[in-house]
């Protein structure tokens, strides 16, 4: 991805994070197009279409966060333990 930059450094960095608002966008435009909430056009998109642009939000944010640092599989998986960890709590906190 690095071989078709257009902009390095911080303006390179900024754009990726800027590209996920637009991915994010997509998601919205898919469910809505899913859901067929703009009566002008009515069902434009499935939820297959929704799974997808699920998918490219993940990329993309991926993408951005290996922009940010080398580390970013680590940051990654540290991340998501601490998440989960907040979500599901301790063992010894769930009830048997």
């Amino acid at each position: 991805m690095d071989a078709g930059r257009v902009h390095d450094g911080l303006d390179g960095l900024l754009l990726r994070v800027l590209k996920l608002s637009e991915e994010v966008g997509e998601v919205a435009q898919a469910v809505i197009g899913a859901t067929g909430q703009n009566p002008r056009k009515g069902v434009t998109h499935s939820w297959d279409d929704v799974r997808s642009e699920l998918c490219d939000v993940i990329i993309t944010a991926l993408v951005a966060l290996r922009t940010l640092t080398p580390e970013a599989p680590a940051v990654f998986a540290a991340h998501l333990a601490r998440v989960a960890e907040r979500s599901l709590g301790g063992a010894g906190d769930r009830p048997a």
